[in-house]
């Protein structure tokens, strides 16, 4: 692994520089949050941008629309709060990993748009290099992931065979790819950094997570020239300075991380064993095994875990990915026309005792993990005619506590511990319909922090503990406090017979 750049720590602490800003670029929206040395978010500010949608099961971004929007996030932010200029000690980003950007280094402009994590038209790639075990064996001993359309890798290809000169450029070495984070960088600094921390480096399926380097075979699997990738660093270290042109003047971006690795470090779970679940558009649990890189049996995948400054070590985590979770309520408002809005679900679930015997398995871009099943689609079961859009609501957050469960227990499988409490986050985290029922259908209690802005915090805290805004981990475990806990209450009996019910749906919707 790369080192960062050599430089001194600022001296964040003095009377002027009051917040850390971190930017959230997310999968539907960019956000900008100010927060205090209490880790108060102070101001929020969102906007949103389109998405795309070429063809069925391709989905795009506009990497111009999204630096947009997360510098008017940014100005608005600053400009409704009046920070003053010297105000912001630094700023940490976090991001929607594994979508793929490519922009030619000359220009800056980019040569397609952004292909969004939850893109399946590279699919035929992955099965087509991939197919022979040996090969997908070593790709998965390799980077801790499972080979699958996901991950950068395929898009990155996708993107040099489907622009004319892209192969060419790329082996001149006139284009740069990154994920949205890079980009975000490239754009903060005017193109003088061109950098990744690990976590999403580890996201690309082109990282070697044990050595801490990009493998030169795996970019000759996919055809990526070296000279095309980041530098990568430690998440919480010198990124460079945005430009005395920016917005906000010359601030070090000194933290950066994946989504859910910095909501793992905003939730403070340092230790092996801790874990977290975020319910953002997807469903994201994440388990930390410390210095270990524990290998799945069940189909999850190992990844890097963001560390504090001065780690002696890559630090790991077991994950589990489900591509739908907000996105499926999302889903019921604007497209089925079923709800008005979202926060309307939760009353609607407690409006009935139970589905009715309705399941919805919302495998709208195939089955995360643990089944991995690029070709499944979505279905809802049991429908009758005492079947009401009530019940077709319910069932849908339900769907999501089952796939949650479902990722729990392979993790636990694998990491041959339990999970004593998951500390929740997350948009639907706030809906307590699903919190119950996803503490009754785990059997576990769950933890959800007063600030459930935990993927921002983390960026922050990585940020700030570089620059010395904070002191250590300590002290940002004596900031973290959860306001709301939920208790399984479910019997046994009902619970194995939901499970059992919910089981046989997803057999039906697998695609063999």
């Amino acid at each position: 692994m790369l080192e960062a750049k050599a430089a001194a720590r600022t001296t964040a602490k003095t009377t002027t520089k009051k917040y850390v800003v971190a930017l959230d670029q997310g999968t539907s929206s960019s956000r900008a949050l100010l927060i205090d040395r209490k880790g108060t978010v102070c101001g929020i500010n969102q906007q949103f941008f389109p998405q795309i949608y070429p063809q069925p099961g391709w989905v795009e971004h506009d990497p111009l629309e999204i630096l947009s929007s997360q510098l008017g996030a940014l100005t608005n932010l600053l400009v409704t709060n009046s920070v003053k200029p010297g105000e912001v000690a630094c700023i940490g980003i976090t991001n929607q990993r594994e979508t793929t950007v490519v922009w030619n280094r000359e220009t800056g402009a980019p040569i397609h748009n952004a292909i969004v994590w939850q893109c399946r038209r590279t699919t035929q790639i992955i099965d087509e290099l991939c197919s022979d075990p040996e090969v997908a064996e070593r790709i998965t001993k390799t980077t801790g992931l499972l080979p699958d359309a996901y991950f950068s890798a395929s898009k990155i290809k996708w993107i040099l065979d489907a622009v004319p000169g892209a192969h060419e450029l790329a082996k001149a070495g006139k284009l740069a790819f990154g994920t949205i984070d890079t980009w975000l960088i490239w754009s903060l600094t005017q193109g003088e950094v061109h950098a990744t921390d690990v976590t999403n480096a580890s996201r690309t399926m082109l990282f070697d997570i044990h050595r801490g380097c990009w493998d030169e075979w795996l970019c000759d699997l996919f055809g990526v020239p070296l000279s095309m990738l980041p530098s990568v660093q430690p998440s919480s270290s010198n990124f460079g300075m945005t430009s005395q042109q920016s917005i906000v003047g010359e601030v070090p971006i000194s933290g950066v991380a994946g989504d859910q690795q910095a909501a793992l470090f905003g939730q403070c779970c340092f230790k092996p064993g801790e874990a977290k679940n975020t319910y953002g558009t997807g469903c994201f649990l994440l388990m930390h095994t410390g210095k270990k890189a524990c290998t799945s049996k069940n189909n999850l995948v190992t990844t890097i875990a963001a560390s504090a400054p001065g780690a002696q070590h890559i630090e790991y985590a077991l994950e589990g990915s489900v591509f739908m979770a907000g996105a499926l309520v999302q889903w019921l408002r604007d497209k089925l026309g079923l709800l008005t809005t979202v926060q309307e679900s939760e009353a609607l679930a407690y409006s009935v005792e139970d589905t009715a015997g309705v399941y919805v398995v919302p495998a709208f871009t195939g089955l995360g993990a643990p089944y991995w099943d690029a070709q499944a689609r979505g279905a809802i079961y049991g429908l009758t005619r005492g079947a009401e859009r009530t019940h077709i609501v319910r069932a849908s957050l339900e769907s999501l506590a089952y796939q949650v469960h479902d990722l729990v227990s392979a993790m636990e499988a694998d990491a041959c511990q339990s999970i004593s409490v998951l500390h929740v986050d997350g948009g639907a985290s706030t809906n307590n319909f699903l919190m119950q029922f996803q503490s009754d259908i785990l059997n576990k209690q769950l933890a959800r922090p007063t600030n459930i802005e935990t993927t921002a915090l983390g960026a922050a805290y990585l940020a700030g503990l570089y620059t010395g805004f904070w002191k250590d981990v300590d002290e940002l475990k004596s900031l973290h406090s959860s306001d709301m806990y939920f208790m399984p209450c479910m019997p046994e009996h009902t619970r194995v017979s939901l499970l059992d019910g919910w089981a046989e749906a997803v057999e039906r919707t697998r695609s063999s």
